[in-house]
């Protein structure tokens, strides 16, 4: 069996429906097992994974985790120290190419690193997926396009390869099931480097509507994030990024390509996948 952390995620979803069109027995933790809208035959795990001796009894037969820091939290070594002492025997880490590239503030790849560090002391086989920007951090420019046709931000130059969830999921399932990338540290991109402008420009074209990207000065972006109530930590960490991006694009790889043996899927297949999100 295979235990999914961050199960209702966009990737830790994804994975789920990979492993359960494969046959494979998963345990999808979700603190609300009513509301997880998963398929039928996986088991709901109704536990917190920052509380892992909630999840004690569920990791019973469980060969493998895939771990999401953003739903740990800081209980990692704890969980996965409970996980091996039930018999796990292999670990998936969703981590960040921040950590092998660094950009933007230093305190965020430190977090994925601290986590990947207690991967590799866990005693179990370990995997770490360090993943660009997901395209589906686009859905947050959703209600300004439905609303006005028009992204404010800052640093429209910024350029990332951002990777389509479902790739992630997909690299994910093959560590999961076997030990063929075992003790593997992986950088995963999509296909090509696009600015933000250019996903405006592509958000446009899968539904059929003109965009524009209106650049605001950074701090104006800060306050306006930080109006709407988001921590301080989100505008930290995206206009950090942003900032070194629009120096230097971000890291692309060939590396889904190489285990799953087609191209990475395109940020212009994720935006027509979920042009209804961007419609009015």
């Amino acid at each position: 069996m295979i235990l999914i952390t961050g199960a209702t995620g966009v990737v830790g979803r994804a994975a789920v429906g990979l492993l359960s069109e494969e046959g494979v027995k998963v345990a999808a933790v979700t603190r609300q097992p009513s509301t997880a809208d998963l398929p039928g035959e996986v088991h709901l795990a109704n536990g917190d994974p920052s509380r892992p001796q909630t999840l004690a009894r569920a990791l019973d037969g469980v060969e493998a985790v895939l771990l999401s820091p953003r739903a740990v939290g800081s209980a990692t070594t704890e969980l996965l120290s409970l996980a091996a002492e039930r018999g796990a025997r292999r670990v998936v880490v969703l981590s960040a190419a921040t950590v092998a590239h660094p950009a933007g503030l230093r305190r965020f790849a430190d977090h994925f690193r601290a986590v990947e560090e207690a991967a590799k002391s866990s005693g179990l086989r370990w995997t770490l997926l360090r993943c660009t920007d997901f395209a589906s951090n686009a859905l947050a420019w959703a209600p300004q396009i439905r609303a006005t046709g028009v992204v404010r931000g800052a640093y429209p130059e910024a350029a990332t390869s951002p990777i389509h969830p479902r790739d992630i999921a997909a690299v994910a399932v093959r560590a999961l099931v076997g030990d063929d990338h075992a003790e593997r540290a992986y950088v995963l991109s999509g296909p090509e480097s696009l600015t933000q402008q250019d996903k405006v420009r592509l958000i446009g074209q899968a539904i059929g509507r003109e965009l524009s990207f209106l650049e605001l000065a950074p701090e104006q972006v800060r306050q306006g994030m930080l109006a709407q109530g988001l921590p301080e930590d989100v505008p930290d960490r995206l206009l950090g990024s942003l900032a070194d991006y629009a120096r230097q694009a971000g890291p692309s790889t060939d590396t889904v390509r190489q285990i799953l043996g087609r191209p990475a899927l395109t940020f212009e297949e994720w935006a027509t996948e979920n042009a209804s999100a961007f419609r009015l």
